[in-house]
């Protein structure tokens, strides 16, 4: 038992000195096929190295992400169990791109300012890719 607790404070005390650094937590986005016909979709775990937004793109076969249609807040670290109500209707089989974006660029922190193509609010793209999982609607 001593060993546990020995071995928990130290890994507190790395992830700890590891954000004190100034190093953001990597981001992630989990989730799976699920059923939407309650008009919200959601992620099992979100990570986002800052405030922001998960937001749900309409997608198809070939991985672009479309239009917008739902978003949901994010804190800076570990978010669970993310839920985006979705703004327009979604069929079963309609494949969703949850996406980590930024609280960047836009005139209003905590309004969600993005549109397909913008800066504002837009997507985080760490060394260049998007921080995304695609899941289909059932």
């Amino acid at each position: 038992m001593k060993f546990f607790i020995a071995t928990t404070a130290a890994a507190l005390t790395i992830a700890g000195s590891a954000l004190a650094d100034g190093h953001a937590p990597t981001p992630s986005v989990t989730a799976m096929d699920q059923d939407v016909s309650n008009g919200v979709v959601s992620a099992d775990a979100v990570t986002a190295g800052e405030n922001g937004w998960l937001v749900v793109h309409r997608t198809g076969a070939d991985m672009k992400p479309g239009p917008v249609v739902g978003f949901a807040p994010l804190r800076m670290g570990d978010n669970a169990d993310v839920a985006a109500i979705l703004q327009e209707p979604v069929a079963s089989g309609d494949m969703l791109m949850l996406m980590v974006h930024a609280e960047q660029g836009g005139m209003k922190t905590g309004v969600f300012e993005y549109t397909l193509g913008a800066k504002e609010d837009g997507p985080i793209k760490p060394d260049g890719k998007l921080v995304m999982q695609v899941i289909t609607a059932k």
